[in-house]
């Protein structure tokens, strides 16, 4: 099972975290190009190890890492430890107040056909091999990807509560969240967490192409170690850790928009999508989340400023012909990506995880502006997906579609940074 173990951390100089908020960053898949812009301007911020900028090889970001490093910018704890870090935050419209409470450790990078880390979702060539780059020529976690252990009786919350008595850093980050990091180094309170993630497989919640990403580099590595141990640094890769559950762990859904499809009308895709779906115009279109939620196979369809429901006909389920179990194929991205991206739009299932002509976006509001702006073709509104869907998905063996959840609220790049390098773990 699950191989975790603490480490000792690359953290800004104390003068620097003072001001840690200064140098916070959003993770490599969700920071805009806005956002990025503004981060450079800070030279020390995080963004730079994270996301260089496009002029910069990953040999100048090894460069500016060392740079760092031999500047004191970065400076590495004496004594090995795991991280806590709680992120509070609200969502609109509701009165609770949650907290998501986990912990930043080592987790050794199990290949997928180990069961021990189990994914959920594909993953996009081209972002992982992007990934898998950086590493190798940084050999440094800049962020940590997110990973859920399943842990009913709740036993490590109250030793991850210890630690926040006297955080370290206290921060709110880009999304609004309050966040909070501890310290734990007490090597008895350590084996505690070590031992009861040992006995069982952890989900990865968020950071695939991250952690696809190590599993290349380690395979790699190994491949050209002779005297491979299994204890090299290349062997391991840094995670934030959350309990599934916890009553704070929230999924939000992800909507899908179209753009730069040839030889495509609102009368064709309505014609096409008649053949699978019940079709009712929506007159306020900005209610249509209410309208969709709750309802298996509903979703909210913009064409330009249009809006429509759409829900699967029953009937024409069993048409799903995708290899997935039973229980995958009831999802509703699955469904979504079936019936309306390969059947109404022709782009087939192979395709879709590369298609230039799939873009994803957790905003309503945003979606809903760009239809109206026309600015893509084509939004589709989806529905949240449950905790207990992801896990049916990761014990079944299967993925879903690109993007199918949103853990919110990201784990941040830049509290602490893991090394891999041997001299340096």
């Amino acid at each position: 099972m699950a191989v975790i173990k603490p480490f000792r951390g690359w953290r800004y100089a104390p003068e620097l975290t003072k001001q840690i908020s200064k140098f916070i960053s959003p993770p490599f898949d969700v920071v805009s190009l806005k956002q990025r812009m503004a981060l450079y301007q800070e030279p020390y911020n995080s963004i730079h190890l994270s996301v260089p900028k496009p002029e910069d090889s990953v040999q100048d970001t090894a460069q500016l890492l060392d740079q760092w490093k031999a500047d004191g910018i970065l400076q590495q704890d004496t004594t090995a430890a795991i991280y806590t870090y709680y992120q509070c935050f609200q969502l609109p419209g509701l009165p609770k107040f949650f907290c998501r409470k986990g912990f930043i450790a080592m987790i050794e990078a199990a290949f997928w056909e180990e069961n021990i880390v189990l994914r959920h979702e594909d993953t996009i060539p081209d972002s992982v091999n992007d990934r898998a780059n950086l590493l190798e020529a940084t050999q440094l976690h800049a962020s940590p990807t997110h990973g859920l252990y399943t842990d009913s009786e709740h036993r490590l919350e109250a030793l991850m509560d210890q630690s926040m008595e006297q955080p370290i850093y206290e921060a709110e980050d880009y999304q609004g969240v309050r966040d909070t990091f501890g310290i734990i180094t007490d090597p008895e309170v350590i084996q505690q967490f070590v031992d009861i993630l040992g006995n069982m497989p952890i989900i990865l919640a968020d950071g695939h192409h991250r952690y696809e990403g190590s599993l290349i580099h380690r395979r790699t590595q190994m491949q050209n170690n002779s005297n491979h141990t299994g204890e090299e640094g290349y062997n391991y890769h840094m995670m934030y850790l959350t309990n599934t559950e916890s009553e704070d762990l929230v999924i939000l859904p992800t909507h899908r928009l179209i753009s730069g499809l040839p030889n495509i009308s609102k009368e064709l895709i309505l014609g096409r999508a008649a053949d699978y779906f019940t079709i009712k115009p929506i007159e306020n279109a900005p209610d249509i989340r209410e309208i969709i939620a709750g309802k298996p196979w509903a979703f909210g369809l913009f064409i330009g400023s249009e809006c429509y429901k759409i829900r699967l006909k029953p009937e024409v389920f069993p048409m799903l012909d995708w290899d997935l179990h039973s229980d995958v194929k009831a999802l509703e991205t699955v469904v979504l990506h079936h019936f309306f991206i390969e059947k109404v739009l022709k782009i087939p299932q192979n395709e879709q995880s590369r298609s230039p002509h799939i873009h994803y976006d957790r905003s309503f509001a945003s979606c809903f502006a760009k239809a109206d702006r026309g600015e893509v073709q084509i939004v589709l509104i989806t529905n949240g997906i449950s905790i207990e869907e992801v896990k049916k998905v990761c014990y079944s063996g299967n993925v879903m579609p690109q993007k199918s959840t949103y853990f919110y609220p990201k784990a941040i790049g830049g509290f602490v940074f893991g090394s891999i390098r041997n001299d340096e773990l």
